[in-house]
């Protein structure tokens, strides 16, 4: 895994809430049935602006860590979401220093392969560390690539610094 700065992004797509011990247990499992709608031909033949021909996954909303609650949109990336086609939601996922890392080879295998380097990595207290903010798969013709938020690190800049409006005196 590499640290990149992953650009902003726009998705529309169909959503769900779920856990990983959810995903697990079959009757449970939320996952498969969204995947199957994401991946049905023509699902988002009807959403404008589209970016390119990639699914993306955005995962965020979490509710502790990656033990808890979190949510999942399955979409496209686009320009705007000025109209969303009825049963879709838009989410933007912000530009943020990420844990990238690739998952190359038959899906879903490499996929939850490189989720469990990236549980791994979290569970051992390596730098830099998980934000549990809002993750991205983004899903292409050779595989995905995953981008995990990662929280700063100390003594590195974060980005901007902060813009500090002292009172008047």
């Amino acid at each position: 895994m590499i640290i990149v700065d992953r650009p902003e992004t726009l998705v529309v797509g169909y959503v769900v809430r779920t856990t990983n011990a959810a995903e697990v247990d079959p009757s449970l499992a939320r996952l498969p049935a969204l995947w199957a709608r994401a991946g049905a031909p023509g699902a988002f033949a009807h959403v404008p602006g589209r970016v390119d021909e990639n699914l993306y996954a955005v995962l965020t909303d979490y509710e502790s860590d990656h033990n808890g609650a979190y949510t999942q949109i399955v979409g496209v990336a686009v320009r705007t979401a000025a109209r969303l086609p009825e049963g879709m939601v838009a989410v933007r996922v912000p530009g943020v220093p990420s844990l990238m890392a690739e998952a190359r080879g038959p899906l879903p295998g490499a996929l939850i392969d490189a989720w469990q380097q990236v549980w791994k990595h979290t569970e051992s207290g390596a730098t830099p560390a998980r934000a549990f903010t809002t993750d991205l798969e983004i899903h292409h013709p050779g595989g995905v690539d995953l981008y995990v938020a990662t929280l700063p690190s100390f003594g590195e800049p974060s980005g901007p610094p902060a813009q500090v409006q002292a009172a008047p005196a």
